[in-house]
């Protein structure tokens, strides 16, 4: 009883201490999962306790004991969490906690025990969300290949339908795939289940790789085909069938749809180079205490007499010094924590882009205002954004976007992320060097070129990121050096920086590129006031 006790309060106060520790990402992950993209998140605690509880019989054979190594395990993933509050990162931090919570079972149970549920531990990681960045990428991409699969559909059947990047143009009506129609909130989920089905699937694996791979195109497919369904029914009865009630059944039918393809594949799957004559699906694919062993002992792995295995027996005491001491140093890393997310940041002296000119060497600029949609998306704390035009030529879009402090979830966002939407299509991607002026000391800066296009319309923009006295054009530099200033500077201001322009009838790119390094070596000296080093 004893023993049940301390255990009781010692996971008590573990639980506390990590609600502590973690409380900020917590409450972005439950936000996260409480979407649709990842709402399968909420199951999966759930589901990794029942495998648990199925290996219960594997865990006692081979016996509990206490390991050192889960203070070990315990002590990188509080050294992770400090990397990721310094660097003001929840993916980091919801991967420290991931680690933490591995050091304390194999601290509890030991090594050998902890092996027997390595899956379960590991599917915990299924719930934790993509870093915004990567998000953005893959929705943005996502988005695209479900247009060209969309009209493909619509083609198919005889609909006349065009693609301009995410936008199908039907003629009278034109279908915009937004963000939220890109597929991901069926790819996270049907992968995570995919993930499930291939452990409980007792066969090669060989095979079980390919059914989790295989989800991927399936979700894809299965999104590319309902919006070609969408499309189809607002040829059909109109606009209306794009959105309600007909919008979210297509949507729920057809992942119940895919999640039919996947078990469908795991039936041919069973029956190519079976493992053992005589042995069906149901067995293959069952919920059995033996977990992956399920199968062992039926002439499927080997046609050898196996012994039964003897429950192993353990003097050591559990729960062991080596948990209690991996629970006792989150005491202190708590207290610590105190001073990390309290720490005062520095906030350099700057001008505000209310003030910024509106003339430059020729250059006669319009102050624009964005829509209040973006603003609270992008979350900056100042910026400007304006149309210059000098006497000859089409104008150039000047955006800065200027974050004070980067926190978690506050950051300079990708332009490759925003860039594609609205029909438009990034086309090219390279690199472009902007040469110092004489009469500064700053070296040159290598930006970021894109080329979007969107039907017979084109735009070329530069985009850099400004980060305290550095130039970047690598957003895993931006958050490498986020977090190393904000440890050695105590600074984590920044901004990104994009300038545009159409290409104009009878023009080429390289005089649209002429006419962004005009403005920008025009503008750029000012630049500093406003985005200080």
């Amino acid at each position: 009883m004893s023993r049940r006790f301390l255990l009781g309060l010692s996971v008590l106060l573990a639980v506390g201490l990590l609600s502590y520790l973690y409380a900020d990402s917590l409450v972005f992950l439950f936000d996260r999962i409480g979407s649709d993209d990842y709402s399968h998140g909420i199951f999966v605690p759930v589901i990794c306790l029942f495998l648990v509880w199925q290996a219960r019989h594997r865990i006692s054979a081979v016996g509990t004991e206490q390991s050192w190594w889960g203070l070990a395990i315990v002590s990188a993933g509080l050294l992770l969490y400090g990397v990721g509050e310094m660097g003001t990162l929840y993916v980091v931090q919801h991967l420290s906690l991931w680690i933490v919570l591995v050091g304390l079972v194999t601290g509890a149970i030991g090594m050998r025990a902890a092996r027997e549920i390595t899956f379960p531990l590991a599917y915990l990681l299924t719930a934790v969300p993509l870093p915004n960045f990567l998000y953005a990428g893959l929705s943005s991409k996502l988005q695209l290949w479900s247009s060209a699969l969309g009209v493909g559909c619509l083609r198919l059947i005889g609909v006349t339908a065009f693609q301009e990047g995410n936008v199908i143009d039907l003629g009278p009506v034109q279908l915009q795939v937004v963000e939220a129609c890109s597929g991901i909130r069926y790819l996270f989920p049907l992968t995570s289940l995919a993930l499930l089905c291939a452990y409980l699937f007792k066969d090669r694996m060989w095979k079980r790789i390919v059914l989790v791979l295989s989800s991927i195109p399936i979700s894809i497919l299965v999104n590319g085909l309902r919006i070609g369904m969408i499309g189809l029914l607002v040829e059909w009865n109109g606009q209306g069938a794009a959105e309600g009630f007909s919008h979210l059944f297509e949507g729920a039918v057809l992942f119940m749809a895919s999640l039919g393809l996947l078990m469908f594949e795991m039936w041919l799957l069973a029956r190519v180079h079976p493992m053992g004559a005589g042995t069906s699906l149901l067995e293959k694919f069952t919920w059995t205490d033996d977990g992956p062993r399920a199968l062992e002992g039926r002439g499927l792995r080997s046609k050898a007499p196996t012994a039964k295995r003897q429950p192993a027996t353990s003097t050591a005491l559990f729960p062991g010094p080596a948990y209690f001491c991996s629970v006792a140093l989150l005491v202190p890393v708590a207290f610590a924590s105190t001073f990390l997310t309290e720490r005062k940041e520095i906030a350099p002296t700057r001008a505000i882009f209310v003030d910024f000119p509106m003339q430059f060497d020729g250059w006669v600029g319009t102050a624009l205002a964005l829509e209040k949609q973006y603003v609270d998306a992008l979350r900056f704390d100042d910026y400007v954004l304006a149309d210059f035009r000098s006497h000859t030529g089409q104008p150039v879009t000047f955006y800065v976007a200027y974050y004070q402090s980067q926190r978690k979830g506050q950051s300079a966002h990708s332009p490759q992320s925003c860039l594609p939407g609205d029909g438009w299509e990034i086309v090219a991607m390279n690199g472009v060097d902007i040469p110092a002026d004489s009469g500064t000391v700053r070296s040159s800066v290598h930006a970021n070129r894109a080329v979007i296009q969107k039907g017979g319309h084109k735009q070329v923009v530069w985009y850099w990121f400004k980060q305290r006295d550095r130039i970047l054009n690598n957003e895993y530099l931006v958050k490498f050096f986020l977090f190393w200033d904000a440890v050695t500077r105590g600074r984590t201001d920044g901004a990104l920086v994009r300038v545009s322009s159409v290409v104009g009838p009878g023009e080429t790119e390289t005089i649209v590129d002429q006419r962004l390094l005009q403005l920008v070596s025009a503008v750029e000296p000012e630049l500093n006031r406003y985005v200080p080093d």
